[in-house]
């Protein structure tokens, strides 16, 4: 059974291991066991390096030795630099909450700085000249070789390219965001990607229960996102498949696969959204954005943001990070 020091950090339930759950600090990498953290006879300083060391990871779960969870500074288990890529709407919940028609919804992309990838427990940090400041809780799936442009993917080889999931939250400044019409400012400032506590790596059959996992996030104890993947419109297979026709990836880099609904940025009511399209796209960002500053739903000064994913039955168990909000000066 999983220690009562894990359940608290790092947000796991007792349940048996189906799968090798990596943990990272200053100091190096864990095994999450079920008696502590077993440390990793490895060299690796980063996510890819690691990866390329599977021996050293397996052989961990033989240490004698682990330690309380509790005793350490988790880091994120995803290292910069990487390539951090990101799908645009991906929830059909998401879609109609935005009075959209989720089979209209095309598969497309964006990209983030991995500047912006902090650790499960480190400030998510506004700044200053930032007003609308929004979280999304995505999985993030981390791979774990590379993959040439042009890589034919299916269902018999994606797990020997997905090495792994870890819980992200894809913080998101929208009053940049959307007057810009592109997301990679809005979304790559320093600490605007917090991701883990844990890199759980999975076998190829255990991504079959990946439509399984629910995502959750609460801000100061009130839930506000909680929908399974089954509501996604485009599953893992089909994002790397169209992925890999213009985009490189290698071992250790990410990939975020879109958010449900529930996250603070509402859509105009249809009269609105009407006009607003007759008007200059100054005038109506700004009518826009300054309705969004009345909503209480973005994030403020000293809001505590938890983001879990989990299986129901906890087979698979992703864990939960717990940032708390500061703003610039």
């Amino acid at each position: 059974m999983i220690s009562s020091e894990c359940e608290q950090l790092v947000g796991l339930k007792k349940v048996a291991f189906m799968a090798h759950t990596v943990l990272r600090t200053i100091g190096g990498w864990w095994l999450l066991t079920p008696a502590g953290a077993a440390r990793i006879a490895t060299d690796a300083t980063t996510t890819a390096a690691l990866l390329a060391d599977r021996s050293a990871i397996t052989s961990a779960a033989r240490n004698a030795d682990p330690v309380p969870v509790h005793e350490l500074s988790l880091l994120s288990p995803v290292t910069a630099p990487c390539r951090v890529v990101a799908q645009m709407t991906n929830f059909a919940s998401h879609v109609k909450d935005s009075g959209g028609d989720p089979g209209s919804v095309p598969l497309t992309f964006f990209r983030k700085a991995s500047g912006s990838i902090s650790g499960p427990h480190d400030e998510v940090v506004r700044p200053s000249h930032v007003r609308l400041l929004d979280y999304e809780v995505e999985i993030g799936l981390v791979f774990g070789r590379e993959m040439p442009v042009g890589t034919e993917i299916d269902s018999d080889n994606l797990g020997d390219y997905i090495a792994g999931l870890v819980v992200t939250n894809d913080i998101s400044a929208r009053d940049v965001q959307l007057p810009q019409t592109q997301y990679y400012e809005g979304k790559s400032y320093p600490t605007f990607t917090p991701t883990g506590p844990a890199l759980v790596l999975l076998e190829a059959d255990e991504l079959d229960r990946f439509v399984d996992l629910r995502l959750r996030l609460w801000v100061n104890g009130e839930k506000r996102q909680d929908m399974t993947v089954a509501d996604m419109i485009y599953q893992p297979l089909e994002t790397v498949r169209a992925l890999s026709r213009f985009q490189r990836m290698s071992s250790g880099d990410l990939l975020l696969t879109g958010t449900p609904v529930g996250t603070a940025i509402s859509a105009p009511p249809k009269p609105l959204e009407i006009i607003g399209a007759m008007l200059p796209p100054k005038i109506k960002w700004k009518l826009f954005l300054d309705r969004q500053a009345k909503n209480p739903k973005y994030l403020q000064h000293g809001d505590v943001i938890r983001a879990a994913i989990a299986t129901d039955d906890g087979a698979i168990d992703l864990g939960a990070q717990r940032t708390a909000v500061r703003y610039a000066p």
